[in-house]
């Protein structure tokens, strides 16, 4: 079988296989992870990411190939998780380039493609180590430029630069110390594997057998001069972590009162090299997306600000995270030991009283998170395994989190449902379906139906002018939402807090519960129960502390 041409379905089919191998191979590549303060889960964080080149790229319609390795690039940038998402959206940003001009792809262009990869991946890597994801794709991407010169068959090209890419993978525990010790190959490396494959089965329609190297057989023939870019947490301790903050930023160019300067890469990169290491930074013409280990984050934070608004900010301390692990580990050991709990429930959550009050309901374990703080399916997935249990429920409590979950669902080796919470109350009030001498299937049921028989609203401000289904609302004011629908709006909280309940009553409703956030009194919340009961003398009222961001109340009705 050999083919000459790829076209813009072919690609996209290439894209679509790669990206479920990907996606179905997660859970084993961030079993491959040695990192003492992972950034995150590798797998997961490149699974995310080219999901949203993906889907970027299921957005266009164009019968040409560069028009397509453009929508996934983009896609790619701004949906990069962690330092593997990071490099893999570069791969692919070059490999865009590579395509520019080319509505098809012969042999000489998709070779082109691997190699300008390569070159923008590692230029985005201020101090490239061998061993990693980024010696996979030099190698591969250099099989690519010999094999193109030899043959005309894209299939033939795309089995070497597979071939390459496994060899080159099964190799890396020869180039990083640690990966030996282990016994592991490169998690990054393995991750842009499943995808070369996928690539190829996509072109052959065959399925391709995956192989696990085994690392025993290997020989350590060169290890690299920074080896220790990679250790695991026996090897190191934290007081010998050099710059202990991994800090994170993403800039909107040109945005913002701060954006004083313009953006030169390699100013910009120069810059922050010198108060740092492990530096990663990546742009195209809107956003800048800079990695970084530094000893003082505000500095790296006030410097991009000099280019743009600060879309986004993650600081972590890896010295506390680095302690944490080592304490952990021995009770780790010891509780994988003992007997798994029958049910583990989990809930999505912001705000110590709402935490609480899932507690008190039933809930086994908290994820921090909600509205602008969603949490991530290697988040979730982490939490079922803190969990301990033989069977898994999850209550997202937002409908952003709902996909997530049902990743993290699939991916766990034990059995998981999900509960299609979208709110803090529909939680509260599956979890009163829940019974722990039935099933996983008879309690999802159970939980699922609790939710016809609670109305959900929310309180939280405008941050813009707009008009939604003949209703005008103002930057600032307040809004009144009900089961996802903006029903109120006004200047008064109190005021459209009242309004809104008022919205959520019908005659066979009892009972109004008000969970009032971190901007919101305490004394407010209860004028605004007595104001209900004098109105409705059948209503009963329950106030609750639940100090959540974003929402003054969340409110329940029943």
């Amino acid at each position: 079988m050999s083919t000459k041409l790829i076209d813009a379905e072919q690609f996209k089919q290439m894209l679509e296989v790669a990206n479920q191998r990907l996606t179905d191979n997660a859970d084993y590549v961030n079993s491959l992870n040695v990192f003492p303060v992972p950034d995150g889960d590798t797998g997961t964080n490149m699974s995310l990411s080219f999901q949203s080149g993906v889907k970027k790229v299921r957005e266009v319609t164009t019968d040409r190939v560069d028009e397509i390795a453009q929508a996934l690039a983009k896609g790619l940038l701004l949906g990069a998780r962690g330092n593997s998402g990071v490099i893999l959206s570069q791969l692919f940003r070059g490999f865009a380039k590579g395509c520019e001009g080319h509505d098809t792809l012969d042999a000489t262009a998709f070779a082109q493609a691997f190699a300008e990869g390569v070159k923008v991946a590692y230029r985005a890597v201020m101090k490239p180590v061998e061993g990693t994801i980024l010696t996979v794709a030099r190698e591969a991407g250099e099989t690519a430029t010999l094999t193109s010169e030899a043959t005309d068959d894209v299939i033939a090209l795309m089995r070497a630069v597979h071939e390459s890419a496994d060899k080159a993978l099964a190799n890396t525990p020869n180039q990083l110390k640690v990966l030996k010790e282990v016994g592991v190959v490169d998690s990054g490396g393995q991750g842009l594997v499943f995808i070369y494959t996928g690539f190829l089965e996509a072109l052959t329609g065959e399925k391709i057998s995956s192989v696990t190297p085994d690392i025993q057989s290997l020989d350590v023939t060169e290890l690299a001069h920074e080896e220790n870019y990679y250790n695991t947490s026996h090897a190191v301790a934290s007081e010998d972590i050099k710059f202990g903050y991994c800090t994170q930023m993403l800039i909107r160019l040109n945005e913002g009162p701060t954006a004083k300067e313009e953006f030169d890469y390699d100013t910009f990169s120069n810059h922050l090299n010198q108060l740092g290491d492990s530096l990663i930074v990546v742009n195209d013409d809107e956003f800048v997306k800079v990695h970084v280990h530094v000893e003082y984050p505000g500095e790296v934070l006030s410097y991009g600000q000099r280019f743009g608004a600060l879309a986004t900010v993650k600081v972590d301390n890896m010295r506390e995270q680095h302690d944490t692990i080592l304490e952990n580990q021995g009770s780790d050991e010891k509780r994988a030991n003992e007997p798994k709990q029958p049910y583990g429930i989990i809930a999505v959550a912001a705000g110590n009283g709402v935490q609480e009050l899932m507690k008190s309901a039933g809930a086994t374990t908290i994820i921090h998170g909600g509205q602008t703080m969603n949490p991530s399916t290697e988040d979730i997935v982490k939490a079922i395994e803190d969990a301990h249990a033989e069977k898994i429920i999850i209550l997202p409590n937002n409908k952003n989190i709902f996909m997530a979950s049902k990743q993290a669902a699939e991916v766990v080796d034990q059995p998981a449902i999900v509960i299609p919470t979208t709110s803090i109350s529909q939680g509260l009030t599956a979890l009163l379906g829940f019974n722990a001498n039935l099933s996983l299937e008879e309690n999802e049921e159970n939980m699922t139906a609790e939710l016809e028989n609670v109305v959900s609203g929310q309180i939280t401000h405008a941050i813009r002018d707009t008009e939604i289904d003949g209703l005008k609302i103002k930057k600032g004011d307040f809004m009144g939402i009900v089961d996802g629908d903006i029903v109120a709006s006004g200047s008064d909280l109190n005021d459209l807090t009242i309004t809104t309940i008022a919205k959520m009553i019908d005659d066979d409703k009892e009972i109004v519960t008000i969970i009032y956030g971190e901007d919101a009194a305490e004394s407010s919340a209860h004028a605004i129960a007595e104001a209900l009961e004098e109105r409705y003398p059948d209503i009963e009222t329950e106030v609750y502390m639940g100090g959540q961001p974003v929402y003054n109340y969340f409110i329940s009705v029943e």
